[in-house]
């Protein structure tokens, strides 16, 4: 794990935990605070879930381009080395 992954995990670990403090200090009956932390962890997790779908994504389309251009540069020194050898 990178660092920037490292940050972003404990950003939000921290975001959560603050939350959850927040809501628990809150002058609200008991039953009410745990439906809402139960639907506010549910809506977190979904949304949290998402965006680690959509980063893999993202690193997956970088890496199949990378590769292709790769490809094509290795191709394009192989073509060039036989041309030079001739």
């Amino acid at each position: 794990m990178n660092t920037t992954t490292k940050v972003i995990l404990g950003l939000t670990a921290a975001a959560v935990a603050g939350a959850a403090v927040g809501m628990l200090l809150a002058p609200e009956k008991g039953s009410d605070l745990r439906k809402k932390i139960r639907t506010n962890t549910k809506d977190f997790m979904n949304d949290f879930a998402s965006l680690l779908a959509r980063g893999k994504e993202i690193v997956s389309d970088f890496q199949d381009s990378f590769t292709e251009r790769a490809d094509e540069a290795r191709d394009l020194l192989e073509s060039e080395n036989t041309i030079s050898k001739n």
